[in-house]
Order: structure tokens, then C-alpha cells, then sequence
């Protein structure tokens, strides 16, 4: 299954010389699998289009009732049932299938990764870019044609409780089948020829943590598909999954959202094409940029577990477009020093997380690159270098900065959120639903509208505080020396 052809000699699979200190204890695990996902249907139901964001008698204790509160959110008559449907599920899975075969077909870049534990590299075939551009590109013809009723927005509006479950089935059955896999890795001293090894956190011997935090790094499988070359049909799964379907889905969302607030308006507002556009640009950068992906914690340190599945599948996508789907509701037009405001913050996360993102790159995969003559580093006894200047000599996590205030661009043309419905008659005499900003509900919105922008700063957070400890292990001395020079952890001066 790995590219680069072994030699008959034994090679040696990953020996892990320390444990992950701060593991999650099995009710984590099981707090994280129920909770996170519980979370997003939560979300989907108290944030609706039948009574208000949130729900009216959840602004109203004395008048709430399990069974009002159900006839608020639309809960389904057939209950649990209803969250899961065949015909949907067959759907989505049919979107996975488009973007594997658009990964096996269409030309793309060989990347070698960074070295493994086992002393090889892995291959990585990237054409995430340009497969997004045909499948945005039938999306537009499809649109086009039909306008905001195009078949695809209607199903996905209509249909999104079940997409969520269905994209739920695959992430489980994926971290099923990655955890069950895993076991046939080759003891040390065995052959090794596709350089498998083991996730440094990930084999503690609790079944339920290694389910959930992933025992294998970077797996693979390799598709039995002839007259393709090798790179085409090997799959890594984890890096497939973060830059495919729940990434592009997450975009698809939000145009299936804007989609929504035309029909009901017959206009799109200013806010959702701001948030849609920056939203959009984001996914668009990093697949272009796909290759810079072999230099997160994701892959060189993190194995491919129910954590990784479930949040490139199912939190990035439902989670992330949470806004939109807001102001699909309820479309609020921004002025135009708003709008100034908003792409001045997100130009200056761009610029930050771009310009920082881009020197790491450059400096793991070619330290001779003419613009990095500039860099001053010192030297570990590992035999890497760490960067003190630049970018990285700002701050020791400077990009995630630039990520966070990013996100920003999200949630602020939401405004201060929160709306009821309410019924009005238009002059035909129909009965329509319109959103609605009373006293009562403005503000009570921004729990799920910028709940994104404060779970992302303590996700960058925690990764910050993971990879300092793993920095501390690998450098030792050599890390107290660098942080002592980069004193900076995200925020220069503050953190």
C-alpha cells in the first residue's frame, strides 16, 4: 500500500518512548462521542424556521413545556425514526463516491510527507483544489438552469436532519473500521514495507480511548483499480477526509443556505454573501494550498480515530455553517462600515495565518527556499531546527492568531442575533412565516451564531497546549532555550 518501494530488509515499525500525559478518561471519550454530536441536533432544533431562534419558551421558564417545546422546534412526528432515512443516506454516500472518484481520476500533485518514526516517507496524491472546482462548477450549471430551486438545495434544506445522521453513520463506521484495522500492524522486528505505525497517543490499552483518539498514524487503503497508478488508488484516509467531503460540504451548506433565503425572499442579503464569501475563500486557500497539510499536528502526530472522523465529517460542516443557515432566516443587511470592519479583520487573520503558514512550509520541506534567507533558528540536538524569527519568531503558534481572527468573519454579520417567527398575510391573502427581531430574543442568537468563534479559540487553544507538550518531550533543553528567545505563545505580548 505505501508508494516508495521497500528494500527485503526488515524495517522497523515506530517505538514510542512516551505516553501521552494528558489522556482523556473513558467517560471523556464517551462524553465526547454523545455530547458533540447530541450537540449539533440540539443546535439544529432550538435555532429553526418554525418558531424562532431560539425556541420562544426557552425565553419564557414559566410557559415551557416539553411538549410546547416540541411543537416549537418541529420535532418529527415519528420521533428518532425520522432522523434517519435510506433514500438520503444513499445520497450522501453517492457525494463520497463523486469526490473518490474525482481524487482517482483527475491529475493531481505527488507530495512526499515528512519522515515517519520508521525513517520512510509516505506519497500523497493532491488534487482537492481542482476537484472542488467541478463539483462547485456542476453546482453552478445546476444553478443556473434552475435557479435557487435547483433539486440540490431544495433536498438538502429539506432534508437536513437525515444528512446529518447519515454523515454520522459514515464517521462511525469509518473509526470502526480504521480502530479494527490497526491490530494488523507489524510488530517490531516484522516487515514493514508500508510503513504502519502506531499513533504516539494512541495504543494507551484503553479499547475505548484508542477508538476515539485513533492507534493508527496516517491509515491507508488501496483501491483495486486497474490502469491507474499507484498514488491514485492509495487512499489516507485521514488526510482524505479533512480535505474532501466535510470541507467542501461545509461550503455546500452555506449555498443551500443562501439558496434557502432566496426562495423565502426572494433576494440574498448582504451578510450571507460576506459570510459565504469569507467562508468560502478559507476552504478554497486551503485546498489550494493541500499540500501544507503533511505539517499538522493532524498527521505527523495525531492517529485516525473517532475524534479526527467525526470533526472532518460531521462537526466542520454542520457546526461551521451554522451561521448562514441563521441568515437564511432571517437576512439582515449590513452597512458598509460594517462590511469594512469585517474584511479588515479577516485580511489582517489572512495575512498572519497565510504568510505564517506558508514560511513553516517552506522551511520543513526546503530550508535552502531564497525566501527564508532572512530566518534566524537555532539548532536542536535532535537534529531540527526551530525558527526565531520571521513569522514564527513572534509567537510560537502566530498562526493560530491569523485562524481565529478569521473565524471572525463567520459570526459578525450575524449581528446581535436572535429572532421570533411570527405569521403575517401577504396581499393575496396567504398566511407566511416571516423572522422577526423582538426585544425579547435580540441577542439570545448569538449562542449558536458565534458559538463557532469561542469553541475555535479554545480548539486552538488545546491544540497549542498538546503540541507545547510534545515539543517539550521531543526538544527537551533545546525547547526551554527556544521558548526563552520566542517567549510568545498565540497572542504576542498577552498569551
Amino acid at each position: 500500500m505505501e508508494l516508495r518501494k521497500a528494500s527485503k530488509a526488515t524495517v522497523p515499525v515506530q517505538s514510542v518512548s512516551w505516553k501521552q500525559s494528558h489522556k482523556l478518561k473513558s467517560f471523556g471519550a464517551v462524553a465526547f462521542i454523545f455530547g458533540l454530536s447530541t450537540l449539533i441536533y440540539i443546535f439544529t432544533f432550538l435555532c429553526n424556521d418554525v418558531s424562532g431562534c431560539p425556541a420562544p419558551s426557552l425565553l419564557d421558564p414559566s410557559t415551557f413545556s416539553i411538549d410546547k417545546l416540541k411543537d416549537e422546534v418541529g420535532w418529527p412526528q415519528d420521533g428518532l425514526k425520522a432522523f434517519f432515512d435510506v433514500r438520503v443516506t444513499l445520497w450522501v454516500l453517492s457525494y463520497y463516491f463523486l469526490s473518490l472518484t474525482l481524487y482517482v481520476f483527475l491529475p493531481g500533485e505527488v507530495v512526499e510527507g515528512t519522515e515517519l518514526a520508521c525513517k520512510g516517507r509516505l506519497r500523497y496524491k493532491f488534487n482537492a483544489f481542482s476537484s472542488a472546482i467541478c463539483i462547485l462548477s456542476g453546482l453552478a450549471l445546476g444553478t443556473y438552469v434552475y435557479g435557487a430551486d435547483f433539486i440540490v438545495w431544495v433536498f438538502i434544506w429539506d432534508n437536513y436532519l437525515q444528512i446529518i445522521t447519515a454523515n454520522l453513520i459514515i464517521c462511525i463506521a469509518l473509526a470502526t473500521f480504521v480502530y479494527a484495522k490497526s491490530f494488523s500492524i507489524p510488530k517490531p522486528g516484522q516487515l514493514n514495507p508500508e510503513l504502519r505505525e502506531l499513533a504516539p497517543g494512541g495504543h494507551t490499552g484503553n479499547a475505548l480511548y484508542d477508538f476515539f483518539i485513533g492507534r493508527e498514524l496516517n491509515p491507508r487503503i488501496q483501491l483495486p483499480i486497474p490502469f491507474v497508478d499507484e498514488a491514485s488508488r492509495t487512499i489516507d484516509i485521514n488526510v482524505w477526509c479533512e480535505m474532501r467531503p466535510g470541507l467542501l460540504g461545509w461550503i455546500i451548506l452555506n449555498l443551500s443556505n443562501m439558496a434557502r433565503q432566496y426562495r423565502t425572499y426572494g433576494y440574498i442579503s448582504n451578510s450571507i454573501v460576506l459570510s459565504t464569501a469569507s467562508q468560502t475563500f478559507y476552504v478554497l486557500d486551503a485546498l489550494y494550498m493541500e499540500p501544507a497539510v503533511l505539517t499538522t499536528m493532524d498527521v505527523i502526530m495525531d492517529g485516525f480515530g473517532y475524534m479526527l472522523s467525526f470533526g472532518h465529517l460531521v462537526w466542520v460542516p454542520f457546526i461551521y455553517n451554522m451561521q448562514t443557515r441563521y441568515l437564511a432566516v432571517f437576512p439582515l443587511e449590513l452597512s458598509s462600515r460594517d462590511i469594512l470592519l469585517i474584511l479588515t479583520i479577516t485580511g489582517v487573520g489572512y495575512s498572519i495565518f497565510r504568510g505564517a503558514n506558508n514560511q513553516k512550509n517552506r522551511f520543513r520541506t526546503d530550508p535552502n527556499d531564497p525566501r527564508l534567507k532572512h530566518i534566524k533558528y537555532i539548532q536542536t540536538s535532535s537534529g531540527s531546527k526551530l525558527m526565531i524569527s520571521g513569522w514564527w519568531g513572534v509567537a510560537r503558534h502566530i498562526n493560530y492568531l491569523g485562524d481565529w481572527l478569521m473565524s471572525w468573519s463567520y459570526s459578525l454579520p450575524t449581528g446581535v442575533s436572535g429572532y421570533i417567527m411570527i405569521e403575517t398575510m401577504n396581499g393575496a391573502g396567504d398566511i407566511q412565516k416571516q423572522a422577526v427581531q423582538i426585544p425579547e430574543a435580540r441577542g439570545w442568537g448569538i449562542i449558536f451564531t458565534y458559538f463557532f468563534m469561542l469553541y475555535f479559540g479554545i480548539l486552538l487553544i488545546h491544540r497549542e497546549a498538546r503540541d507545547e507538550e510534545k515539543c517539550k518531550k521531543k526538544y527537551g533543553a533545546d525547547w526551554k532555550r527556544y521558548t526563552s528567545i520566542v517567549r510568545s505563545r498565540i497572542i504576542p505580548g498577552l498569551y
